[in-house]
């Protein structure tokens, strides 16, 4: 379809893998990569599902790393792995190039040195690179200057929803003309203390410090809450007809995206799953099917007992006739927050590739109330050509997208 976007880079770091091959053989195992986490040790909570081998040193250059979050350290190497793998390298203009990451907040973990120098009398030792090191839109910026992207710039900061927020608006930057080229996703770090304390306190995060492994369970009766992650992943967008012009393989389509509010409230989804079902509605209409036309859906399930239960809801009312069959990655990966649904966008273009769905981790028992095909235990080869990805996030935020293969 003339308005499709095409994706001719992906850059991917999860707790799954370094690189796309590595987290794509990660996640067929079915297995959880959450564990034990000495940046958490002596909290509530005091596991995580970390990046486990990454060494920013090995990717980047010293200095870059010692002024910069693991935000930003992610967002570059899955930026540069995404850019190498498209082929720009000297063959976009520049100044037509841009780069939109979704990124759910500030970096934490900068905030926790801050506040123990300045509440100890040593504000002399806060450092003045603190603020340009740790705000949102550093992950978008330090991208552009280390690629050389002129074109737009920023950080799209929805909570939960911000990768996918940051995908639509690249597909609209360039469905406009003003960008020839785009690299989109999102990255996050939410291994801070800070961070495990707020959502311990709020009883968002699964309790399950006897069984780390065990305890991000999507769709599962005995799940109470979900994990903290970390990652990136970047997507590079671009027109097909540009794609084409230079050479480019096309590894997928971003073909519908669709966004909307709950205007509930705060934290909580809306009940009948009023945002989320309007956010899918529309992007269905953007790529131009209807719900029978989508062959697998990637869901948001975080593996909380409430907002899985309203998406699961939100499904069987979008496909009357069953919902196609249905994976839930945080279960291995934990929640990457504002990286998630980029990460979830990147393994959906890698599901049409290899036409199998990955399995849900820790779905023993699937919720009686829960009436779906949940994908469990081991892949599931199925025929692929439609993949459909939610994304919720704090605030009633709300984004979809609907991935089609070439």
């Amino acid at each position: 379809m003339t308005s499709d976007v095409a994706i001719t880079g992906i850059g991917l770091l999860t707790p799954a893998g370094v690189g796309t091959r590595a987290t794509w053989e990660g996640l067929r195992t079915g297995r959880s990569f959450a564990a034990t986490d000495p940046l958490l040790e002596g909290l509530p909570v005091d596991f995580s599902c970390a990046v486990a081998g990454f060494d920013p040193y090995a990717h980047l250059d010293r200095s870059l790393v010692r002024r910069t979050d693991p935000f930003a350290h992610l967002a570059l190497v899955a930026a540069r792995q995404a850019a190498e793998e498209a082929g720009l390298d000297g063959r976009v203009d520049p100044a037509r190039v841009g780069v939109i990451l979704g990124v759910g907040s500030n970096s934490l973990l900068t905030y926790v040195t801050l506040s123990d120098h300045i509440s100890s009398g040593r504000a002399r030792l806060v450092s003045p690179l603190s603020v340009p090191r740790s705000v949102p839109n550093m992950a978008a910026g330090e991208v552009a200057t280390h690629l050389d992207c002129r074109g737009p710039a920023f950080t799209v900061a929805s909570a939960c929803a911000s990768g996918n927020h940051a995908l639509g608006v690249a597909r609209d930057l360039l469905r406009s003309g003003a960008c020839d080229v785009v690299l989109a996703g999102g990255a996050e770090s939410g291994r801070s203390q800070i961070t495990a304390v707020s959502f311990a306190r709020a009883r968002a995060l699964s309790t399950r410090r006897h069984d780390p492994a065990g305890a991000s369970r999507p769709f599962d009766r005995d799940r109470e809450g979900f994990v903290l992650g970390e990652g990136a992943a970047v997507l590079v967008l671009e027109r097909p007809a540009h794609a084409r012009a230079r050479g480019a393989r096309v590894r997928a389509y971003l073909a519908g995206y669709g966004a909307s509010t709950d205007a509930f409230h705060f934290a909580g989804p809306h009940p009948e799953g009023r945002g989320l079902h309007q956010a899918v509605t529309t992007a269905l209409a953007d790529a131009r099917l209807d719900a029978a036309d989508i062959d697998h859906v990637t869901a948001h399930a975080t593996g909380t007992p409430v907002g899985d239960l309203v998406e699961a809801r939100t499904l069987r009312r979008l496909f009357p006739g069953g919902a196609p069959p249905v994976t839930a990655l945080k279960g291995a990966l934990g929640h990457g927050l504002g990286a998630a649904a980029a990460v979830q966008a990147a393994c959906a273009v890698l599901s049409l590739e290899h036409q199998e769905i990955p399995p849900t981790v820790n779905l023993d028992e699937q919720d009686p109330e829960i009436d779906l095909d949940v994908v469990t235990k081991a892949p599931r080869p199925a025929r692929l050509r439609t993949v459909l990805g939610n994304a919720c996030g704090f605030g009633g935020m709300n984004a979809v997208v609907v991935l089609r293969a070439p």
